[in-house]
This record gives C-alpha cells, structure tokens and sequence, in this order.
C-alpha cells in the first residue's frame, strides 16, 4: 500500500524537526559556568580589585556575560550577613565560589559546603583557620592567596615615625569586627611600647564611627594615625583620607588606594597581585583543577607608597632615604 503525504503534512513535519534539531543541540551544550563573588565589601569600593579578577578570567576564556556567569553578594562591611549569603550561593548551584574581604568571608564560605571549590583571600593563616590541610597540599575543596596584613603593624608605625619623628601618641583605627583587630592591636600595642609610643586605640565600624573616632583622636591630642586592615576601611577610603587631611593627622594606611585618594602613605601587600593570583586559580579550577592539589599561595609582593603633595599640605617635610624607598612617589 501506497501511502501519500500531502505538501502541507510534509512541510508541518519538517517544520517540528527544524524545531526539534536546535532544542536538542541546546541541550548537548554546557551550561555557562556561575561563579559565587562573596565579599564583606561594598561594590563600588571594589571595581579596581574585580577589574584584575575579571581580566584573568577573560585571558583564561571566561568572559562574563558571554561564557560566565557571576553571582555578586556584598556585604557592605556587615559582617553578620556572610553565612546568610554563603548559603544562598550554594543553594544556587555556583560551581566556584571566591571569597574575598579577609578572613570572615572564606570561613563563610567553607562552613557553608564541603563540595563546592572555594577560591580565598585571606589575611590570616588558613591553617590556623582550619580551610586547608597545609600550604603544599590544602585537601579538601579549598585554596587561594594568604597575603598578611595583622604582622605588618609594627613595620607601619616604623615608617609612620620616619616621617613624623616627634609623634609621641599615636592613634590606631580598628573595626571591632574584623578577625584580625586583635591582633593587630596586639602588635602595634607592643611595638610602640618598645619606643616609646603611646597608642590610643579608637573603633569604627560605620561612617558615623569613623567621624567620631576621628573627633576622639584630635581631642586627645593625637600625633598620628594608623589605619587597621579592613575591608569597610577600604571601600571608605575617600572619606578616612579626607578626615585625616581635614583635621591635620598625618595617616598611614595598608593600601596602596589610600594614597591615591590624598592618603600621606600606605605600606602593605599588593592587592593587585593577590588578585591577580586568585583569578588564575579560579579559571584553573573552572577549567576541571582541583583545590586540594593547587598549593596556597602566599602572597609577597609589598608596596610603599608616598603622597608628597599630601605630605606638603600637612607641613612635613618626606626624609630622603624614605622617599628612595618607595616602590611609588605621588606628586
């Protein structure tokens, strides 16, 4: 028996296999990979550090948009936010998680999966942490840089006092929230004893904080200032700079965007190198490496850097053998 398939039928068949053809094929392909961005930072405040993220995704092939998608949860400098938003992204299925901000977001981030790769950046040591087993071999699902900033406060002090060598008191703005305060408080505290130094310690950890702190300090006759690490410090660098220029206290600060931003000086790790580092290992991992044979990378690379015009308007005069020390003079 014959059986006739008239024009239309024909062409309403085709029609469901053009149909058909690309659904299928959609479905062969891979999902575009989503990566989890956790950090207690504010976003505006951290476009330099995710625009040397972002790039060393885009030289692995990753562009976001295109073949990556990124799921961004800042926390604005709230601390008690982190785990809330660690669990979100792991409800959401990211195939990479990367916490940045110190140590609050990477313990976040591991009490929140087992399984998960986690890319960290951390201040503290993450043994010590419990996040890897060893710098060599971390096992389980995370890795990432380990750049310090707690042990450099004595060193800060030493350049703060190259700089104004008749400071006898010395502030020390540190947010009560961050994991590395105490000892941070702890060392500088010592340091200055040493010396000679008094060190009046003042807390922020909102805007309105770090105005008060300021008043304290200037109240109580302070010769200097050392600003603690902190992310909510960071993405409130515009507004510590200015204060520290408004009320004539000459500041150091442990990064180098401080002294972008009219900052007298700034000593610390680079945050442009460990960023550098974290994104490659966040598109080694997309690209199938596993955290626990990518050994921890400790980060090295440390940045002096000098605002003379700042120095000018603050009346000091930058020693010679300080400023030939400088990794970056500002004029």
């Amino acid at each position: 028996m014959t059986v006739t398939i008239g024009r239309r039928e024909l062409l309403a068949a085709l029609g469901g296999a053009v149909v058909a053809w690309p659904l299928a094929a959609r479905a062969q392909q891979p999902a575009m990979p989503v990566v989890g961005y956790l950090s207690v930072g504010v976003a505006s405040a951290s476009r330099p550090t995710l625009e040397v993220f972002r790039r060393m995704l885009v030289e692995a092939g990753y562009i976001e948009g295109r073949t990556l998608t990124i799921e961004y949860r800042f926390a604005e400098g709230r601390y008690d936010r982190l785990p809330e938003m660690a669990v979100d992204l792991v409800r959401r299925n990211v195939a990479l998680i990367v916490a940045t901000g110190g140590t609050a977001p990477a313990l976040a981030a591991k009490a929140a999966t087992a399984t998960i790769p986690i890319v960290f950046l951390v201040t503290d040591d993450p043994i010590a942490l419990g996040l890897v087993e060893s710098f060599a071999h971390p096992g389980g699902n995370a890795t990432g840089v380990n750049f310090p900033q707690a042990e450099l406060g004595p060193k800060q002090l030493g350049l703060l006092r190259e700089i104004v060598p008749s400071a006898r008191r010395v502030g020390l703005l540190i947010n009560p929230n961050n994991t590395i305060t105490e000892r941070v408080k702890r060392e500088v505290v010592a340091a200055a004893s040493a010396i000679g130094v008094e060190i009046q310690v003042v807390q922020a950890d909102d805007s309105s904080a770090i105005e008060a702190a300021f008043l304290t300090l200037v109240r109580n006759a302070a010769d200097a200032l050392l600003i603690g690490a902190d992310p909510f410090f960071f993405s409130r660098r515009v507004q510590l700079a200015t204060l520290a220029a408004r009320h004539k206290l000459p500041s150091i600060y442990n990064a180098r965007d401080f002294s972008e931003v009219g900052g007298l000086m700034s000593y610390g790790a680079s945050l442009t190198e460990a960023f550098r580092q974290g994104g490659a290992y966040a598109a080694r991992i997309l690209k199938g490496a596993r955290p626990a044979d990518l050994p921890v990378v400790r980060s090295v690379t440390f940045e002096l850097v000098i605002n003379v015009a700042t120095a000018r308007a603050l009346g000091l005069d930058v020693p010679p053998s300080l400023l030939a020390r400088a990794d970056e003079v500002i004029e």
